[in-house]
């Protein structure tokens, strides 16, 4: 996620069936449609398949894997111009009520007070254990409201927690209460994304900094919130749009050369370039903030009052130092993809890849895992088993190519 994001488990081999990243359940994603094998469908699904995307299992969805141009020329396209991705899939939850801020400071690391209006975080919901449950983008937006995005593969359980706290603090007198919003979502990411949007803003996007948002209308369509962020890296914008209307925004956008459509494939290897963590593979709810290197999602307001889930074990960890970390990894040779061991000199496994692919850019392989804290410094030479074979590999500093996120002067 992290995104921010999507933040999903991808194969990049088509699944038989969704894979665990899959949410479903009620009010997740936009504007539901159920399609074939009672999988959902976004509301630009028949625009995916007029447009020849290749249609996967994903998250108890459909989403479109890549398109006729492949993944590779996707992937390079949206490094050097536009692209537009449906994350429609994702949760979208509105948070009201005066006790709003202090009801969600209950569930998440972030230090959500200390937001301006407009302004949004990449945070943690995160358990008892330290675990991280979900990461989430949450903005404090000017129309007295939080807007949180989730990831669909944990949109049930999320909306149980988000539920069920909202519930017991209700119970005690406080004033916050949940709506799940059936937007669709559109990810514009690239280069050339200020230049194909403001043509349809009356807004001006160069105010707009990285992970500040506004309610505007988008190329005809009011009611849209466009937030600056994304997964891939580059200055890209998520706009959230009224789902009956999404399918015409899209052609709009489309409509502009410089921009294509792009699918599951290029979203993964282009977060995985950016060095963002994919939920279900690089955290989850056995992996702390300070083992996944997130400890800058905490507030430092937040680590003084450790009240969040967790504070007690993740602070521990951060005073202790933790056992094993988060790395990027390099290589050249065959690719190297999750699960497969990371062995220190001796041979000795010290740790497992999380997430793993050829980077189009770069020309070699890439990869994330968690390796013993011993093994974690840049510059370090292990092996990685690929196919029972040892290639060698060495720790590399994350990003693996350099973001672009837009800061306003």
């Amino acid at each position: 996620m992290l995104r921010a994001g999507c933040r999903a488990v991808l194969s990049l081999r088509p699944p038989a069936s969704a894979p665990r990243r899959g949410a479903g359940g009620a009010g997740a994603g936009a504007g539901a449609a159920a399609g074939e094998e009672g999988l959902k469908q976004t509301p630009l699904d028949a625009l995916h398949r007029a447009r020849g995307g290749r249609m996967v299992p994903f998250a108890g969805w459909t989403l479109p894997l890549h398109y006729g141009q492949g993944h590779l020329q996707s992937h390079l396209h949206t490094r050097r111009h536009c692209s537009l991705f449906d994350v429609s899939h994702m949760l979208q939850t509105l948070v009201y009520g005066r006790d709003r801020i202090r009801f969600m400071e209950s569930l998440v690391v972030g230090d959500i007070a200390e937001l301006k209006p407009g302004q949004g975080t990449l945070t943690l919901l995160t358990n008892e254990k330290g675990g991280i449950t979900d990461d989430l983008i949450v903005t404090n937006t000017s129309e007295n409201h939080l807007y949180v995005v989730s990831n669909a593969a944990c949109a049930d359980k999320d909306l149980a927690i988000l539920r069920d706290r909202a519930a017991q603090l209700q119970a005690t007198g406080s004033d916050v209460h949940l709506e799940v919003s059936d937007n669709a979502l559109l990810a514009l990411q690239g280069p050339s994304m200020a230049r194909v949007l403001q043509a349809g803003l009356s807004d001006d996007l160069a105010k707009l900094s990285f992970m500040n948002s506004i309610t505007t209308t988008v190329f005809g369509v009011p009611g849209c919130r466009v937030t600056r962020c994304g997964y891939t890296g580059e200055d890209g914008v998520e706009i959230s749009v009224p789902a009956g209307r999404a399918v015409e925004l899209a052609e709009q956008l489309l409509g502009v050369p410089d921009v294509w459509l792009a699918g599951l494939a290029a979203r993964d290897s282009l977060r995985l370039e950016a060095g963002l963590c994919l939920y279900g593979n690089d955290i989850d709810e056995t992996i702390t903030p300070a083992e996944a290197g997130l400890m800058w999602t905490l507030g430092k307001r937040r680590r003084a009052a450790m009240d969040f889930p967790g504070a007690a074990v993740i602070m521990a960890q951060v005073k202790e130092k933790p056992r094993r970390r988060r790395v990027g990894l390099t290589s050249v040779g065959p690719a190297i993809r999750p699960h497969m061991p990371i062995l220190g000199p001796e041979g000795r496994p010290v740790g497992t890849v999380t997430s793993g692919c050829p980077s189009p850019c770069l020309g070699k392989n890439i990869a994330m895992g968690y390796v013993e804290a011993a093994h974690s410094r840049a510059g370090t030479k292990l092996t990685v088993e690929v196919r029972k074979k040892q290639h060698p590999a060495v720790i590399t500093k994350m990003p693996f190519v350099p973001t672009q996120y837009y800061m306003a002067k």
